[in-house]
């Protein structure tokens, strides 16, 4: 049997995990296979990280790109604390009762940001079903302080889905990110056993409300694949983005954090991937980014410059 253990705290990372029976892990082709960390630039940004007393996704989700991403001072940060309330079947960020909000957080934030000179940053957090207003003031006084800090810097967020929350997802929307990124994670019927806690129209509604407040905002979301899901499936879902207006969509592989998560249906192929990003850009997806690698933030800041472009040049055409 595989437990994850927070060594730090001495306690299952996933405790509502540890009933579970072990699910196989299987081996990852040679597609999924990345390099160790170790740059002198990833212990860069790993020092200032450190320094800055943040969480960043890029560790706690276990993200396969950290050791490309950090070499480039690209760090995706998690705010509100590391712990959440949701407990999702593929996701490794650790599930429990979170600690109160750090009012000092958004400073901290703002100063790594400009302390890594970052261009364009993506920040992101755990759910907060515990807050009245699920962190959504919060998530918006870091946007703030980010403005700020740096006012050059492009600002990406990647929110949670604010589940019976009135007004909070206005909150995020009025403090006016750059991208304004929700993840749909999976397809409707796989929603009960791999997204719980979460409602697959209430998260599609999230991304269409954006543009309803704020329609030259960009709006971005993302799938998981190799869960079981049909390919008609998701094609599906790509039209229910295009419907709520979604400009930029992300697909990667799924890959299982523990024995205790949801076991991999299949190894998506490369030419799959291929396949969906052609069919996706079809569809009007202003950008696409679909690879067995693909993570919601991975080359963020150039995929911002491409989505840009994209949009000058389709109003340019008329």
């Amino acid at each position: 049997m595989a437990t994850v253990i927070d060594t730090l705290k001495a306690r299952p990372r996933h405790p509502e995990k540890q009933n579970r029976p072990d699910t196989p892990l299987q081996r990852k082709p040679d597609w999924l296979r990345v390099r160790a960390p170790g740059s002198a630039g990833y212990s860069e940004t790993r020092d200032i990280v450190r320094q800055h007393g943040l969480t960043t996704v890029c560790e706690e989700a276990a993200c396969p790109n950290i050791g490309e991403c950090w070499t480039q001072k690209h760090a995706t940060m998690m705010i509100m604390g590391e712990i959440c309330t949701r407990a999702c079947a593929f996701c490794n960020v650790a599930t429990g009762k979170p600690n109160p909000l750090d009012p000092t957080e958004p400073a901290r934030v703002a100063e790594a940001v400009a302390k890594m000179g970052l261009k364009h940053v993506v920040i992101t957090s755990v759910d907060r079903d515990d807050l009245a207003d699920g962190g959504a003031a919060h998530f918006a006084a870091v946007v703030y302080a980010i403005r700020a800090a740096t006012p050059g810097t492009t600002i990406e967020i990647l929110t949670p889905d604010f589940l019976r929350k009135d007004g909070a997802a206005e909150i995020v929307i009025d403090s006016a990110p750059d991208v304004f990124n929700h993840n749909l994670e999976t397809v409707p019927r796989l929603y009960l056993s791999i997204r719980p806690g979460a409602r697959y129209y209430n998260s599609l509604r999230l991304l269409e409300r954006v543009k309803d407040r704020d329609p030259r905002r960009f709006t971005k979301s993302g799938l998981m694949v190799g869960l079981g899901e049909a390919k008609e499936e998701v094609m599906q879902v790509m039209d229910d983005m295009r419907s709520a207006g979604v400009d930029f969509l992300t697909i990667g592989q799924y890959l299982q954090p523990t024995r205790k998560h949801a076991a991999v249906d299949r190894f998506v192929t490369p030419d799959e991937f291929a396949a969906y990003e052609q069919i996706a850009r079809s569809k009007g997806f202003l950008m696409v980014s679909a690879s067995p690698l693909t993570r919601s933030s991975h080359h963020a800041g150039e995929d911002f410059a491409r989505l840009k472009a994209a949009r000058e040049a389709k109003e340019a055409a008329g």
